[in-house]
């Protein structure tokens, strides 16, 4: 009904136009993968022995304990620690108070400003330059530039999130009598996280993907696993192929995981129009 609202209904001119596009599209696609895997074949990147590694037990015990389980940590670790210190500097961004609304506004663009990268290598070699052992001095290095960045994002997102609940909720709440933190923590907070939900879910994903990136400060999780296999087999593509499907397939995860979520807090959305007194809203008696 919507769709018929919206947008006119295809004819058979666009009809038959659209199904060529898919039939081509298609096409193309099958072609490619084809021509991936003859170039796989033909440089013999699709030899068992350089694939051995990934049905061997041991190898595979190693890169889903030592690798997907650490990454799941540092990324798990970040996210909870993003989310508070988004909802702190984001709070503080709306503040009355200029010295609280300045510094907040300045930590959250600089470090939204700043690569990951640079924010994992600043911390390895500063912040826990003491750290020992070396897989903590990483952990930690990770961790804390994925909370900060991520941390940072969110911010921005809950301020935005907090300004789209309509403003006569808070009007109301003041009305009655709430205080400007009760306002803030029972009326508006829980409104807008679920307008945020979906950026939310969004930035659980690039927390989760931004954990690689600390192969640049002796690595942890599926990057450091990665490394020596591949070093010792000399099987550089299908290493890379195995650990991006791990990303893919897990971050497919999270994505159906945290919509399941939304549904069950939220609820299906639905598209409600409400009409002014008097007038005939569609879909109603």
């Amino acid at each position: 009904m919507s769709a018929g609202v919206l947008f006119d209904a295809p004819g058979p001119a666009t009809v038959a136009r659209h199904r060529t596009y898919s039939i081509v599209a298609g096409i193309a696609l099958v072609a490619g993968v084809a021509f991936v895997l003859w170039r796989l074949y033909a440089t013999g990147q699709l030899e068992y022995d350089k694939w051995e590694p990934f049905l061997t037990p041991r190898y595979i015990e190693a890169i889903l304990v030592d690798g997907l389980m650490v990454t799941l940590q540092m990324a798990f670790s970040a996210v909870i620690l993003a989310v508070v210190f988004g909802v702190l500097f984001g709070v503080g961004k709306l503040s009355d108070h200029a010295w609280v609304r300045w510094p907040c506004w300045l930590v959250v663009e600089f470090f939204r400003a700043v690569p990951v990268i640079m924010l994992m290598i600043f911390c390895f070699y500063t912040v826990f330059g003491d750290f020992d052992p070396l897989s903590r001095r990483t952990y930690w290095s990770v961790v804390l530039a994925l909370t900060l960045y991520n941390g940072a994002v969110l911010a921005e997102v809950f301020r935005a999130g907090i300004n789209a609940v309509p403003r006569g909720q808070a009007e109301a709440a003041y009305a009655i009598g709430m205080r400007k933190t009760q306002v803030m923590t029972i009326v508006l907070l829980p409104q807008a996280v679920k307008i945020m939900i979906p950026a939310i879910i969004s930035q659980m994903v690039v927390a989760l993907k931004d954990t690689s990136l600390g192969y640049a400060v002796a690595g942890l999780g599926l990057t450091r696993i990665a490394k020596p296999i591949y070093q010792q087999f000399a099987n550089h593509v299908p290493t890379i192929i195995v650990i991006t499907a791990i990303y893919v397939i897990v971050n497919l995860l999270l994505t159906a995981i945290a919509m399941w979520l939304q549904r069950r807090l939220v609820g299906e959305k639905k598209v409600l129009e409400v009409g002014m007194v008097g007038e005939q809203v569609p879909g109603r008696p």
